[in-house]
Formats: structure tokens, C-alpha cells, sequence
């Protein structure tokens, strides 16, 4: 108890110190001459060369800004306390749905503090035992399992392992009866599954490997190959793509009963061409489904010659059809499931068809037949995002997760027959769901229209305008946020926190339309989106200006940017993290070209570049404004969305910030853009997030 209490004086004592008095002495970053013309109008690129990851001098800024950043985060006085919450509530079994593979059953499990997920497997009435560790890749869990896949029968295995959190991949085959390597290690492999054909070997995707440097060179060409055992991967044939077909994304499938190939190509992350092999038949044509980038449509199986397609074509919200392989053009579908007013997703397992709708960001679950006939309601344990509803067609007791803001995920097993479903395992984690309320509201955006947001917090807060807000977004490509358990949020709401996460335009929560009402030339509904949540927390009393936070990675640090260099005075904080920060230059960088279809580009049109560059976080820095104390997060592995954006929206911040507000990077080494992040790295990185952000609201306990 003496202790306690000694902790908590010393806290109070340090938290005297005045939030602000920061000395403003950041590193030395150079200005270059760089300048770029667009339309015959020419923009200062000043900070062009932090573009160059191998060079010397961009390599020196990264060790100087962390070192600046991480002395700053130093003396703070509650940083280790909140590390000590996040490690505590973090340490419990986490286990996933378990799903069938041969004999073996398989799930993931984490002891709690593990830097990864361990892969096990067990038989029927057996015990338990280690398949992958992928703690034993690396000595410092910075190289993670990112996918892996198993032939029908279950007898071997194709993974894949990520160094650094690189998209840049290498895949491993195993035998699973005594897990010895088989052939060798697939190197260069980006942005793919691993599609089976057989035992005989598999289909995988990538791009030649560029010239210089690997994180930030364009990859434009996406290739299909296919990958005979024991033979060198320089003899793998291509199956699709390159020179003759340039496409810059191609994934493949194998349907369950491994008869078809299906090939699905495009070149942005919206749209696609859909083909279809006969693999029973040697030499068959690859054959079009759909050969325009117009929609979005993929194969959800197969009965014989029947293929059943989830599709946006003339139908906004999805909708589920089926065709005969022999003429599959779309003159020739058949509605098996129409569109509703709901967002529709499907998946299958047991013989069935699973409905997933969306209705207000929340999931809603149905039971169907091949033939379209309803079978069921499914009824889920309460409002939230449920997971899972897939298996093979002969399993009859299938799994699912059930998760909410507050509610940590729990999975059930569900009988397909009965429709009965039971808790299969429930966290032991040291969170009561009753303390806390999570709700939903509607608010209303700049032009009118109605915007979801989920507010939750601890049961009992005053809402006095007082409370420390994380608002959250996202609003981009077509990506839904739904409610889902976060240990870090649950740390901060115990802490007293308000945790917002608001449901823009730009995303799919509401179909097609809610997504182009986002992009492009509407683009900036998004962000007014955003600023009418931060409004509406405000005008209800969650918080004010100076308790407010506004958060987002990648999309969304775009979005966390753009927001704050438009409204500096709307938040006290802001956590821009992987962020697409240069806007006039995205579309260079790595896989950025493929992002058109959601921004534009610069080079588009004399009207484009102008609506991009009004809003483009990097340059829409104005010397002398007063804006939010910033924490910029990025990984210097980041072959996504590459760290040069962060490095010169912070150079732009520390040169023209026109107060006392910190503004400090925290570059992670040896990380990418999220993915794979050891246990370790989350919980430094959240606890760095949450006192900086407090320390600058001047949260005194």
C-alpha cells in the first residue's frame, strides 16, 4: 500500500510540469531545391532526397528524430505505468477458431506475452502439439508467419514468413507428417495466396524484383506462376500476366474440389476481371468470366458445373449468383441471393451458404441453401462483428468469433444442421464487459448527410467535456470498420478514455455508394466527415479541443493529416501512423499506382491536381500555425505506404510549427507497415501513443 501511494504522489509531482515545455531543438533537416511542375504549376519538393531510404543522410535523420523523440517520451512520468497496464491486461491465452486440415485440427494460440502466435495441432482425442513456432524465427519476433496453406488431403503445407513486417515474402513447403522441408525456399514472393493444385504444387503471385532499393521502387507488373515441387522456382511457369497481359494485382484460387483455376486480375484495389481454367481437362483454355475492371466479383464455390459468384454488377450492395461454367458471361447469371438495402458478404461450410449483412456497421447473419432457400436467422450473442461461418463442405460442426468494443472475442461452435450454438472458448482476460457501454449514434456531416459512429467508455464518466477522446477513422477503399476488442483500448477506457471510432464515407458500410462518396473528386467528405464527428463529441460533452485525439494508420493517416492541417485548432493531439502523407507523389512509390481508383492522381487532369494538392497533408503546412502536438509513427521497413511520407509531413511540421505543441517521429527499425508486429512492438508503440497523448492534454492522474 505504501508503495501505491508513493507512486501515485510522485505521478502527481511530475505531472506539474507543464505539458508544452518542449524546447523545440529538433533536428537538423535540410532543404534541397527539388521543385516539381504540374500543369505548369510548380510545387517545392524541399525534402525530395528523404525519399532515398539507402542513402547515408536519410539513414542519419531516422537515428537523430528517434533520438529527440524517445528522450522526449522519457520524462514521462506514467509512460512505464502504462506500459505495465497494457503488459498486465495483456497477458492471457488467446486462442483462434480451431479449422481442419487432413486428420489434424489446427489453431493458433498465444500463451500472452508471446511476440507470435504459435500454430498447433492436434488429432482427435489427442494431445496438443507445436506445428509452427514463429517465435523461433528471429530472436527479436520481428519475422512473423503471414499466410499459410494446405493441399486437400491435408498431407503437406505451403507457409509464407515476413521479415521486417515486409510485403516481400518467402514461402516454405513442409511435409505435415514429420514437418520436413520439401524443395526449396520460395523467395520474392509479393502480395499472393498459395492456391494448391493437387500434391503436384501450387500458384503463387509476385513482381520481378526491382532495381535499387526494394521499399520504395515502383512494382507495377503483377505475375501468376505455378510451382511444381522439387523443382528451382527460376523454372516456375507463368501461368498469367507480365508483358502480354500487364495487370498490376493477380490472385488465383483452386475451387474446393480442385477442378477450377479461377484467376482474378486488376489494376487498382477496386475492380476486377474474372477467369476460370478446367484443370480435370490438360491444356484447357483460360476462359473469361468477366474481362472489364468495372466491378468486383469472385467465386464463392462451386456445385459441378455450377459456379455461385458474390458480385456488385447492377447491384450496388452484392448480391449472389449463380452459372454454368460451359457460358458463364454475366447475360447468363441467375440471382440465387438479390441485393438488399444491406451490404452482403458470403461464405460456405457445411453444404451451406452463410449471409453476412452489414447494417449500420453491425453484422447480421444468415443460413441459406445452394438454392437460395432461407434456412435460418442466425442468432448472434449480441450487437457486434462476427467472424468465421467457413469450413469444408463435409464439416458439420463449424466455428465462429463474436467480438464488440467492449466485448472480447469469444468463439463459438455452431451446428449447421440444428443451428445450435455454443461458447467452444471464452478469454480469461481480467476485463468485465458489464463496466463498460459502447453505443451507437448518428451524426450529421457538412453536407447533410448521416454519419455512424460507436462511442464506448467506462460506465459512470461524467460527461463534463473533461474526457480524454481517441476519435478513430478510416474512410477509404472500400473497408468497413466494425466493432471488434482491442486490449489497447481497454486500457484506455480504464484509464478513463473515450474511444470514437466514426463510420466515413469512403468506406463499405453502406455498399458502392458509400464508397464513391469518398473518393476522388468527393474525397473531401471524408474528411468533413471526420470533423463533424469531432464536433459532435464536443457538442455533446464527451470532450473538448484540449482532450481530443484523432487517430488513423495508412487511409487513415492520410486522413488524420489531412484533417488537422484543414482544422488545427479541432484537437489537442494528433496520431497520423503509416500515412499516405504526399499526396502528389503516392502514386510512385512501390504498389501507390494501385490507389488511383480511391484518390486520383496528379497527373490526371489540371482539375485533379488541384483538389489533391488542396488537401495534401505534406503540402498544406503553413509556416506559423499553431497545430496539435503530433506524434508521427512509421516503420523504416514500410513497403506499403513508404516511410518517406511520414518523414516529410514531420519535416514540414518541426520547420513551420508556430507554438510550443511537440511535433516528434517515432520510426520503428526492422518494422513495415503493421502487420506481423511482435507482441513486444505493440505494446511499446501503444504505450508511447497514449502518454504522449495524455501528457499533452495535461491529464494530471
Amino acid at each position: 500500500m505504501k508503495k501505491r501511494i508513493l507512486i501515485l504522489a510522485n505521478l502527481a509531482f511530475c505531472m506539474s510540469v507543464n505539458a508544452q515545455d518542449f524546447n523545440g531543438k529538433y533536428p537538423k533537416t535540410d532543404k534541397g531545391n527539388q521543385v516539381d511542375e504540374y500543369f505548369g504549376t510548380k510545387v517545392a519538393n524541399p525534402y525530395r532526397w528523404l525519399e532515398d531510404d539507402l542513402a547515408e543522410n536519410t539513414k542519419k535523420w531516422v537515428v537523430d528524430q528517434n533520438k529527440v523523440t524517445f528522450d522526449y517520451l522519457d520524462k514521462i512520468p506514467f509512460r512505464n505505468k502504462i506500459k505495465d497496464q497494457l503488459t498486465d491486461l495483456w497477458n492471457y491465452e488467446k486462442i483462434s477458431a480451431p479449422f481442419k486440415e487432413g486428420k489434424y485440427t489446427y489453431f493458433f494460440k498465444n500463451d500472452g506475452l508471446q511476440q507470435q502466435s504459435v500454430l498447433y495441432r492436434q488429432l482427435e482425442g489427442g494431445k496438443e502439439e507445436i506445428f509452427i513456432d514463429p517465435n523461433k524465427f528471429s530472436k527479436d519476433g520481428t519475422t512473423s508467419l503471414a499466410g499459410i496453406n494446405f493441399s486437400k488431403d491435408g498431407s503437406l503445407c505451403a507457409y509464407q514468413i515476413s521479415e521486417g513486417g515486409s510485403d516481400w515474402r518467402k514461402v516454405i513447403v513442409i511435409r505435415t507428417s514429420d514437418k520436413q522441408q520439401v524443395g526449396d525456399t520460395l523467395r520474392d514472393v509479393k502480395f499472393s495466396g498459395i492456391a494448391w493444385k493437387g500434391n503436384e504444387g501450387f500458384y503463387y503471385s509476385s513482381y520481378d524484383k526491382p532495381e535499387g532499393s526494394e521499399l520504395s521502387q515502383m512494382t507495377d507488373k503483377h505475375k501468376l506462376f505455378f510451382h511444381k515441387l522439387n523443382t528451382p522456382q527460376k523454372n516456375d511457369v507463368l501461368v498469367f500476366g507480365g508483358e502480354k497481359t500487364p495487370r498490376r494485382y493477380i490472385g488465383a484460387g483452386v475451387t474446393e474440389d480442385e477442378r477450377f483455376l479461377i484467376i482474378s486480375t486488376a489494376v487498382s484495389t477496386t475492380g476486377n476481371e474474372l477467369y476460370i481454367q478446367d484443370l480435370s481437362k490438360p491444356n484447357s483454355p483460360i476462359v473469361p468470366i468477366l474481362d472489364h475492371f468495372e466491378t468486383t466479383t469472385n467465386v464463392v464455390d462451386n456445385v459441378g458445373d455450377e459456379l455461385y459468384l458474390l458480385t456488385n454488377l447492377n447491384a450496388p450492395n452484392n448480391r449472389l449468383v449463380k452459372v454454368n461454367v460451359k457460358n458463364p458471361a454475366s447475360t447468363n447469371w441467375v440471382n440465387v441471393i438479390p441485393e438488399t438495402e444491406n451490404v452482403l458478404t458470403v461464405s460456405t461450410a457445411g453444404g451451406y451458404l452463410f449471409t453476412h449483412y452489414m447494417k449500420d456497421a453491425l453484422d447480421l447473419v444468415q443460413q441459406y441453401t445452394h438454392d437460395g432457400k432461407k434456412v435460418r436467422d442466425i442468432q448472434l450473442p449480441g450487437q457486434g462483428s462476427a467472424g468465421g461461418f467457413s469450413g469444408k463442405k463435409e464439416e458439420k460442426k463449424i466455428y465462429y468469433s463474436f467480438s464488440n468494443y467492449v466485448t472480447p472475442s469469444t468463439i463459438y461452435d455452431f451446428d449447421v444442421e440444428t443451428g445450435k450454438s455454443s461458447v467452444y472458448k471464452k478469454p480469461a482476460i481480467k476485463f468485465n464487459p458489464d463496466d463498460y457501454e459502447s453505443k451507437q449514434v448518428f451524426y450529421t456531416s457538412k453536407d447533410g448527410t448521416k454519419v455512424p459512429m460507436m462511442i464506448s467508455y467506462k460506465k459512470g464518466i461524467k460527461l463534463d467535456g473533461t474526457n480524454p477522446t481517441i476519435l478513430y477513422g478510416y474512410g477509404g477503399f472500400n473497408i468497413s470498420l466494425t466493432p471488434s476488442f482491442s486490449v489497447t483500448n481497454a486500457v484506455w477506457m480504464e484509464n478513463g478514455g473515450i474511444y470514437a471510432v466514426a463510420n466515413l464515407r469512403g468506406g463499405g458500410e453502406y455498399g458502392k455508394k458509400w464508397h464513391d462518396g469518398g473518393r476522388q473528386m468527393n474525397k473531401l467528405n471524408v474528411f468533413h466527415d471526420f470533423i463533424a464527428a469531432a464536433e459532435y463529441l464536443k457538442k455533446e460533452n464527451y470532450t473538448s479541443s484540449n482532450h481530443l485525439a484523432l487517430s488513423g494508420g495508412s487511409n487513415g493517416g492520410l486522413l488524420v493529416g489531412a484533417v488537422m492541417t484543414m482544422e488545427p485548432k479541432l484537437a489537442k493531439v494528433a496520431l497520423p501512423a503509416v500515412g499516405v502523407l504526399d499526396m502528389l507523389r503516392y502514386h510512385t512509390f512501390t504498389a501507390g499506382a494501385g490507389w488511383a481508383y480511391d484518390y486520383g492522381t496528379a497527373n490526371d487532369s489540371k482539375e485533379m491536381f488541384e483538389y489533391i494538392k488542396g488537401y495534401s497533408p505534406v503540402h498544406n503546412v503553413k509556416p506559423g500555425q499553431c497545430y496539435p502536438a503530433t506524434l508521427v509513427t512509421t516503420g523504416d521497413h514500410d513497403d506499403r505506404v513508404v516511410p518517406a511520407h511520414s518523414y516529410k509531413f514531420a519535416a514540414e511540421l518541426q520547420d513551420k510549427q508556430g507554438c510550443k505543441n511537440p511535433v516528434m517521429i517515432r520510426i520503428d527499425t526492422k518494422a513495415g507497415h503493421g502487420a506481423g508486429k511482435s507482441t513486444e512492438a505493440i505494446i511499446n508503440e501503444t504505450s508511447d501513443k497514449f502518454a504522449f497523448t495524455l501528457f499533452n492534454m495535461g491529464v494530471t492522474k
